[in-house]
């Protein structure tokens, strides 16, 4: 099965949000990746929980809520009640990752927990039957437009192995310099979503770039 397609709405034109998430879920994108920063944990600010409720009006895709807040637990409960499908945390943002995902999981919404870099699989395995998906950064959070870290195949690797050693069925994405190249390692290393926002959005022709992702992953 190809790979699942997460465009991120960070690297869309702002003035034309609608435009360009109809352009991709009709390209057959199964995600919409919406990045929420508090120029805290990372240096920008975007999307408030009132930007998920706006999406959820106009589209059927999942909506992939990702975290990049400071203790993440303060906007859990609106970023669920605003439409959220998915909400992420990262692992370095909070000294309470298990109340975290706890909150996601009592809300009703599928939880996932977020590693930077820097950060050991290690770390998360006493979390990992709580959460829906893991999103392996494969850049440094904050900004669009990085080069893809080869280092962090190995991650998605050792994490997809720790998934079949404990009999569990998350998905794993991959968030940060995709492109029809950089997917292949990732997705043969056992990646099952890819967030794409420069690559996807560059104006050339995103319906292309949809398809040659999951044609790279065939």
């Amino acid at each position: 099965m190809a790979i699942k397609v997460a465009p991120s709405v960070l690297a869309a034109d702002y003035m034309n949000l609608q435009k360009d998430v109809e352009i991709v879920s009709n390209a057959g994108a199964e995600y919409l990746h919406i990045d929420v920063m508090d120029g805290q944990f990372v240096p920008d600010i975007a999307y408030g929980a009132g930007w998920v409720k706006g999406f959820k009006k106009i589209t059927d895709m999942v909506l992939d809520v990702h975290l990049m807040v400071q203790n993440p637990e303060r906007f859990i409960e609106e970023f669920a009640n605003a439409g959220s499908d998915i909400i992420g945390v990262h692992y370095e943002a909070t000294p309470h990752i298990h109340r975290a995902l706890q909150m996601i999981k009592n809300a009703g919404v599928k939880a996932e927990v977020v590693i930077n870099p820097g950060t050991a699989v290690e770390l998360i395995k006493p979390v990992l039957h709580m959460v829906d998906q893991v999103l392996v950064m494969t850049v440094n959070p904050g900004f669009g437009g990085q080069k893809f870290l080869p280092e962090t195949v190995e991650k998605i690797k050792e994490l997809a192995e720790l998934k079949s050693e404990l009999g569990l069925e998350f998905d794993i994405e991959i968030d940060g310099g995709v492109n029809n190249e950089t997917v292949k390692a990732a997705y043969e290393a056992g990646a099952t979503v890819a967030v794409a926002g420069s690559y996807l959005f560059d104006k050339v022709d995103p319906v292309a770039k949809v398809n040659a992702l999951k044609e790279a992953t065939k």
